[in-house]
């Protein structure tokens, strides 16, 4: 189990640090390849949310240097980077992907937004050709172990998420949300969540912006709003009395030059920001304005963890079937490496045997004379039988031996009884030993 991997999170790392490291979706085939390029590594994917950037990979001894990649590839210095990383292998990979794919890492326990985030990271990876055999093993478990954890307990059952304590702060500066103006800059999940539970609340209208047109008109129409195109967004953006944005840009779209239009436009009526982008989208500095209110990713972890006892009891218990999961994930794992140990002893004993059946008949052809076909199809069964009845025992004895721990003895003891040992069987070997005589 050559499973190792490396990251960032929210608990591990401020925002400004993680938009540092974001990978943008247009970006992250090209990363995925840049990953398995990188010395040591067999198989990687890369999984960039808002809240964490981690490299998952199987490597060819357990021991690649994934933070040199990550100097690397984002231009950042051990000084910079290291303090903030964590770094797992075998199976504590195995337990946090467990994790991750189950929301119990995540900034709210049991939002169902991270499964799907780690289904697309992977079906990125699979799709060329980063994620194989063995990261394919690791994530079909770790979505069935996701759909256990959700099926199992109630983690998830609680409305608590950045969207509703997003919707809390909006109450708590407007005192009520009746007939307020939402505008979604950005048309990703977040942001149609976050406007979905702001719409519940009595928002009046909503606008959509974003780069990509057609799709601010599709998402405008969920909520029966208007869409905006991205060219007039700052001559539009004031009509609203919250702003959800996630727009992917490498740089702050919203300044505190665009703040003091704002305001001055709509004769200081205050304004909410919510930006869950990563990186930022909302510069500090419009924080800085009277009138503005801004809450980025981790004004909103803080919020959220006065929200979340409830769930405590019920992630413990996912955490026990994580653990369990994890344990049954190593046992299979052993069980297939073990089984791959025996199988060429299996196939080298096939082989002796029928190679000794082979010489044996030839030897006494000459002494039986000639045979009918029915008279070769008995020496045939009889050979054959016979040889089968040898290997039956030692064949499952092996097999049985695999799924334990002394199935090295056992398959020495093997090739020792039946000189297997250090030796090509069968007829290509013969043959080669054939020849060598003539030579």
């Amino acid at each position: 189990m050559r499973y190792q991997l490396i990251g960032v999170n929210h608990k591990s790392a401020p925002l400004d640090v993680r938009e540092r490291l974001a990978i943008p979706e247009s970006r992250l085939p090209d990363a995925c390849r840049d990953l398995t390029a990188h010395p040591g590594i067999e198989e990687g994917m890369i999984l960039s949310t808002c809240n964490r950037v981690e490299l998952i990979t199987h490597t060819t001894n357990g021991a690649a240097d994934l933070r040199g990649f990550l100097h690397h590839h984002f231009h950042l210095t051990a000084e910079e980077l290291d303090a903030h990383l964590y770094e797992f292998r075998e199976h504590d990979a195995v337990r946090h992907i467990f994790r991750v794919a189950s929301s119990l890492d995540s900034m709210v326990v049991g939002e169902a937004q991270i499964l799907g985030q780690v289904k697309e990271a992977y079906a990125v990876a699979h799709s060329i050709g980063t994620a194989r055999g063995q990261l394919d093993q690791l994530f079909t478990r770790a979505f069935a172990v996701a759909k256990r954890v959700r099926t199992e307990t109630e983690v998830g059952s609680s409305s608590v998420s950045i969207a509703s304590v997003a919707v809390e702060l909006a109450k708590k500066i407007f005192g009520s949300l009746q007939g307020k103006n939402v505008f979604i800059v950005g048309a990703g999940k977040m942001s149609e969540l976050a406007a979905r539970h702001l719409m519940a609340h009595g928002c009046a209208s909503i606008f959509v912006s974003n780069r990509t047109y057609d799709r601010a008109v599709g998402l405008a129409q969920k909520f029966n709003g208007q869409a905006i195109k991205f060219d007039d967004l700052y001559s539009t953006c004031d009509r609203a009395d919250i702003v959800i944005t996630s727009t992917g840009a490498p740089h702050a779209i919203f300044r505190r030059e665009h703040g003091e239009q704002f305001l001055a436009r709509r004769k200081n009526k205050p304004m909410f920001f919510i930006d869950i982008a990563v990186p930022r989208d909302v510069s500090p500095e419009m924080a800085k304005l009277d009138g503005i209110f801004t809450y980025d990713l981790d004004d909103l972890q803080q919020a959220v963890s006065s929200h979340v006892a409830d769930r405590h009891k019920e992630a413990e218990i996912a955490e026990a079937i994580i653990a369990s999961e994890v344990e049954n994930f190593k046992a299979r794992f052993e069980a297939r490496r073990y089984t791959r140990d025996v199988v060429p002893t299996i196939v080298s004993l096939q082989d002796h045997l029928e190679t000794i059946r082979q010489a044996e008949i030839d030897r006494v052809r000459g002494r039986l004379g000639h045979m009918t076909p029915e008279q070769e199809i008995a020496v045939e069964a009889l050979t054959r039988g016979i040889i089968n009845k040898v290997m039956h025992t030692p064949i499952t004895t092996l097999k049985t031996a695999a799924k334990e721990s002394e199935v090295t003895t056992v398959i020495d003891l093997v090739r020792r009884l039946f000189n297997l040992h250090d030796k090509e069987t069968g007829p290509a070997s013969q043959a080669k030993e054939t020849s060598n005589k003539k030579e």
